[in-house]
């Protein structure tokens, strides 16, 4: 018997779902395609946003925030990025509600006199600031960041992956030309792929996006792409060269030093809640979600075989001893996060309530174990022996001195689970489409189908159109291609021409 009622093998979304519910992560909300983000998933995000915070900020970068409702001629200056986002706007038209019956309605008097769109990403009224705050190479390079909610209007949601509202961060950076502009775009890049590989234990592969794959408006599109457990993609992260498209749009000028006027070059780069879906689908098993440790809001948990007897005290005491001791530790550049669980429950139902979660270290103390100055404690990335729940016992002083140990060990163990799936799993030697075709078109019930990587010639325009609508009657997208590629091609696979590099082709989430 396995924690979750259903199997991974059985139903992959269902699975997901029931992570998501019985790790106490997040719940849908009565706002149609919102959620309600639980102390669990929370902190999840908090760790994310501390540890990226702090590498933002390390590259020179600033936070800032803005308002969440943009007018609409801000985004109408620029048609690509409006175009592109159009179907997903949610739009303020009235500033006050009026009772019409006995319901309340936007009042017809109070219609505005230009609507508002509620924020699906900021790029227009960010630079309608640059265009104000620029005015001289002297103000460049300029650097910042923020940390807001955004609003895509979707029409099929899945927690975390895919929600109506999010929480993402958003960079954007000013250049005084292209070569420091698309520097920055790289940097952001590798900076979101080491965090996810180093942070998450999810790794992943960093490469551009095709033409018809790019960020609404922007000159190049980066991405880093993670495997899930059943063979699909996440977009795990983006990093966008946005040119002088957006420049111009909003007039960001400056002086440069021959005194001429210049427009600026711009970049954004982002990652969102959905690195929390990612981590699940990477991670998880039959029991529950495996949380990283070093992305684990509480690492070690304690929980006291409390049996209602005066002796409880005493092993209350050595549990909240431990924990100090433990807190004391520093693991991952910053103090182990123990929490000792005396809430009102039995002992084995507190073990799998922090099984689901995925705590990495799980420690059920026996007034046995605080009478003889010992630790037994479960590993949650290695919890099973066969169907046995595998345990461990240290003494407590060995179990102090190794945890870092451990929760290192543990963290990499995940990492090099979910790299070995990647790398085993990319396919290449497709001569053609047909090939492609027979692969993903011969579909069983439940059969794993990993990724494509094939020959591509950077076809544009109406050719580029074709693929497309080719690989979607296959339920497939272009990835990206990686920064990694050989050092010559073969044959393109969908237009025959010499290839000029190799693409990543998948399904997606």
């Amino acid at each position: 018997m396995h924690a979750l009622k259903v199997t991974r093998a059985e139903d992959f979304p269902e699975w997901y779902q029931a992570v998501v519910r019985d790790a106490d992560l997040a719940e849908l909300s009565p706002t149609r395609g919102c959620m309600i983000i639980k102390p669990w998933g929370y902190g999840i995000w908090e760790r994310i946003q501390g540890e990226l915070d702090r590498r933002i900020k390390a590259a020179g970068c600033e936070n800032y925030y803005f308002p969440m409702m943009i007018p609409l001629s801000f985004i109408a200056k620029e048609a690509e990025h409006v175009d592109g986002f159009a179907k997903e706007m949610a739009v303020v038209t009235h500033h006050r509600l009026k009772a019409v019956d006995g319901t309340l309605k936007p009042d017809p008097d109070a219609e505005l006199t230009e609507p508002l769109i509620l924020r699906p990403t900021s790029e227009t009224i960010i630079g309608d600031a640059f265009s104000r705050w620029i005015k001289s190479y002297r103000d460049l390079p300029l650097m910042l960041n923020q940390w807001a909610n955004i609003v895509r209007w979707e029409m099929r949601t899945r927690m975390f992956l895919r929600t109506a509202e999010f929480l993402w961060q958003e960079g954007h950076t000013a250049h005084a030309d292209k070569a420091e502009a698309i520097s920055e775009t790289m940097r952001a890049l590798e900076m979101y792929r080491a965090f996810s590989e180093d942070f998450l234990a999810l790794p992943v592969v960093a490469g551009e996006k095709p033409e018809n794959e790019r960020f609404p408006g922007a000159v190049s599109t980066f991405s880093i792409e993670a495997m899930m457990q059943d063979g699909k993609a996440l977009q795990a992260g983006t990093s966008h060269y946005l040119g002088t498209h957006f420049a111009e749009a909003q007039n960001i000028r400056y002086q440069d030093k021959d005194g001429g006027m210049t427009l600026a070059h711009t970049t954004s780069w982002g990652v969102s809640t959905r690195l929390i879906g990612g981590v699940i689908m990477t991670h998880g098993d039959d029991d529950g979600l495996r949380t990283p440790p070093a992305l684990a809001p509480r690492q070690v948990v304690i929980v006291p075989m409390l049996r209602g007897k005066p002796e409880d005290d005493d092993l209350k005491a050595y549990c909240a001893s431990l924990a100090a001791e433990l807190g004391a530790l520093n693991v991952f550049g910053a103090p182990l996060r123990a929490l000792v669980d005396v809430k009102d429950a039995r002992p084995a139902d507190k073990r799998w309530d922090w099984v689901r979660r995925g705590a990495p270290l799980i420690c059920e103390i026996g007034p046995r174990d605080a009478a003889g100055g010992q630790v037994t404690f479960i590993k949650r990335n290695a919890l099973r022996e066969g169907e046995k729940v595998k345990s461990h016992t240290l003494s407590r002083a060995d179990f102090v001195a190794q945890a870092d140990v451990l929760l290192r060990g543990m963290q990499k163990e995940l990492f090099n689970e979910a790299k070995a799936r990647l790398d085993g799993n990319i396919r290449d030697g497709f001569a053609n489409f047909a090939d492609l075709e027979r692969y993903f078109g011969e579909d069983k019930e439940g059969e794993f189908k990993g990724w494509a990587r094939v020959h591509w010639a950077k076809p544009t325009g109406a050719a580029l159109e074709e693929v497309g609508q080719r690989l979607k009657a296959l339920k497939l997208t272009i990835r990206n291609a990686p920064l990694q590629q050989p050092a010559s091609f073969g044959a393109c696979i969908f237009t025959g021409a010499s290839a000029v590099e190799e693409i990543l082709i998948a399904r997606s989430y």
